[in-house]
């Protein structure tokens, strides 16, 4: 295999959500300096299900026009927006116009809008352009796509976002009754000053899609990546071609060519029931790791401490390349062990959200212990349900171009129904609180 080839399949994948899940950690950061406020993030969930419009759009031109929508093109199209709605961030996220004599960080809400419609496109066009090269490259895209959530953390681990010291306050306490007076010492939070600017991290983002569009640009027209295509297929031009293309699922070699077809979906190799279960695991895994449990992390790691928080996101944004990387070796196409690292991490996952509930207060609160069970929490979540999206998208991707279009769709679906849920427990129920980072006192 071309080792060049899976660095640019890996930047590639690295395109796809590096935007948002970089808005995502810079948060602490802006919101302080905005109108909005901590209403933000329930903004950002509004405009990210309202982007879906993209995919959409793309699922339905290939079901009812397949072969009309040139998948390159779309491909650069969102690229090169992503590119500059993010370099226009670095300049216009602060300002702000007066709507309904209310300001309001107009620009920033238009820009994101932009962006989520670019990363939720992405599922339904990067996957399916994947198709076009060895089974082996799509596993070194999913490391890329995440490593677009690891990188931005780590930068903004850099950069010190969110970090907080507890400084002692000493307050006098007088009573006139009798003269006697007493001195409370209270713990202050105060946020450190970060190492650089939000513009500059605003910057770093649009340099990574940039990084991307050149990758996929080498994708398409280096020589050494178009000995790569699987069976030396090179990329049609026709539009019957494309047609053709769009409709024609993988041969597996190991697979007899007589071999009955189980149902009508991709090559036949599964029948409907099972379809429908890959599906519904898809979209249960992308709704529990891309909105449910993110929605709860902060309540269900602040409690232990700001160490205990940051931590717990550095690590299991490393968690989902390992998972990639372990399954680029361990390709188990599975469909008992898929079912079972699900209800594992989604056990997992329901400890993670109990403890969200118990906030600020959880169990082994005052622990050493409940910080790193909850570390581990994370890492477990991550490094299962990553496995099994990757190995979904494995599946998926031998049964031909058209079920890598609904394999991006079902992930879109699933964090769809995700914020559907979530928003409301969340940002209108209030349904999860958290204490001072300092001050609350369990017993």
């Amino acid at each position: 295999m071309s080792l060049l080839t899976h660095l640019l399949a890996c930047l590639f994948g690295m395109g796809s959500w590096v935007s948002i899940n970089g808005l995502w950690v810079e948060l602490p950061l802006i919101v302080p300096q905005i109108p909005e406020g901590w209403y933000l993030p329930s903004y950002l969930s509004v405009l990210i299900q309202m982007a879906n419009i993209g995919p959409l759009f793309v699922t339905l031109m290939h079901r009812f026009r397949p072969g009309a929508l040139n998948e390159a093109a779309v491909i650069y199209l969102i690229i090169g927006v992503g590119t500059v709605a993010t370099f226009l961030m670095g300049f216009f996220w602060k300002e702000t116009v007066v709507v309904g004599g209310v300001s309001r960080s107009v620009a920033l809400l238009v820009l994101t809008f932009f962006l989520a419609t670019v990363d939720c496109t992405s599922s339904v066009t990067f996957l399916p352009f994947m198709m076009r090269l060895k089974t082996q490259y799509l596993t070194t895209y999913y490391i890329g796509e995440g490593v677009s959530g690891l990188l931005p953390a780590l930068v903004a681990l850099i950069q010190g976002v969110g970090v907080v010291h507890c400084i002692n306050s000493t307050q006098s306490l007088n009573h006139t009754v009798n003269s006697s007076s007493s001195v409370t010492l209270d713990l202050r939070a105060e946020y450190q000053p970060a190492n650089f600017s939000a513009e500059v991290f605003f910057f770093f983002l649009s340099a990574m899609m940039l990084v991307c569009l050149l990758a996929f640009l080498m994708l398409n027209y280096h020589p050494s990546v178009a000995r790569e295509h699987p069976n030396g297929r090179v990329k049609e031009k026709s539009q019957r071609n494309r047609k053709w293309v769009e409709e024609k699922p993988m041969m597996d070699p190991l697979r007899p060519e007589n071999t009955k077809r189980r149902s009508g979906f991709g090559a036949g190799s599964y029948s409907w029931a099972q379809v429908v279960y890959i599906f519904v695991v898809l979209a249960w895994v992308n709704a529990l790791t891309n909105v449910v449990l993110p929605s709860v992390q902060s309540y269900s790691c602040l409690p232990y401490g700001n160490n205990a928080y940051h931590l717990s996101a550095t690590m299991a944004a490393v968690a989902n390349p390992l998972a990639c990387l372990i399954a680029m070796f361990f390709p188990i196409r599975s469909l008992l062990l898929m079912g079972a690292l699900t209800v594992t991490g989604s056990g997992v996952g329901v400890y993670i959200i109990a403890m969200a509930v118990l906030s600020p207060c959880p169990l082994l609160v005052n622990e050493t212990s409940g910080g790193v069970i909850m570390v581990l929490a994370w890492i477990l979540f991550i490094l299962t349900l990553s496995y099994v999206k990757v190995i979904i998208g494995v599946i998926l991707r031998d049964e031909g171009h058209s079920a890598l279009v609904w394999c991006g769709a079902g992930v879109q679906l699933g964090s769809l129904l995700g914020a559907v849920t979530m928003i409301p427990v969340v940002n209108v129920y209030n349904f999860f609180s958290s204490g001072e980072p300092c001050n609350t006192k369990c017993p």
